[in-house]
């Protein structure tokens, strides 16, 4: 009998180390650090201070911004991570620029908590999509590194240096 009052699979999931011999193991503990890293960042931050156009220029982006952009590729590799599990996935002949830019647009003007639940969703989705992988392949490798743990290496550094820069603007 289920436990009422147990979180989902998901959430357990996300808390929980990846299981013994699971071929993604290390690449599941890296996302997790790194997202961990990403929540302490941007809860370090007032509402307003993530909507402070600066984390990149032309266009400017804001810490909702970049929070969308993660967001939106962990939704993508969720799907793509079923249709993998599936066995319907069609291959990641993916232009990036023109996701980046379709992500980016859909996004644009969304409130911060709109782009945090979508990120936070999102995650949640591809963690658990991540975890019934059984067997590794090239394809989920490829979405692995455009969402996970190097995704976020790529975007890590500068929102260290933006959210310290917000911080160092408050008043004393």
């Amino acid at each position: 009998m289920t436990d009422p009052e147990a979180p989902p699979a998901a959430t357990r999931r996300m808390n929980e180390p990846a299981p013994a011999g699971h071929p993604y193991a290390e690449d599941i503990e890296a996302e997790r650090a790194a997202w961990y890293e990403l929540l302490s960042l941007v809860r370090s931050l007032t509402p307003e201070e993530a909507l402070e156009p600066g984390y990149y220029r032309d266009p400017d982006w804001t810490v909702r911004d970049v929070v969308a952009h993660l967001g939106t590729w962990l939704a993508e590799a969720q799907v793509q991570f079923e249709r993998i599990s599936a066995g319907t996935y069609e291959g990641h002949d993916v232009d990036i620029d023109g996701l980046n830019a379709a992500f980016l647009e859909a996004m644009d003007g969304q409130p911060w908590e709109v782009a945090w639940v979508l990120a936070n969703a999102g995650r949640t989705r591809m963690v658990d999509e991540w975890f019934a992988l059984r067997e590794p392949t090239d394809e989920a490798a490829w979405w692995i590194r455009k969402s996970g743990p190097d995704h976020f290496a790529e975007h890590l550094g500068r929102l260290r240096e933006w959210v310290e820069e917000l911080v160092g603007r408050r008043p004393a």
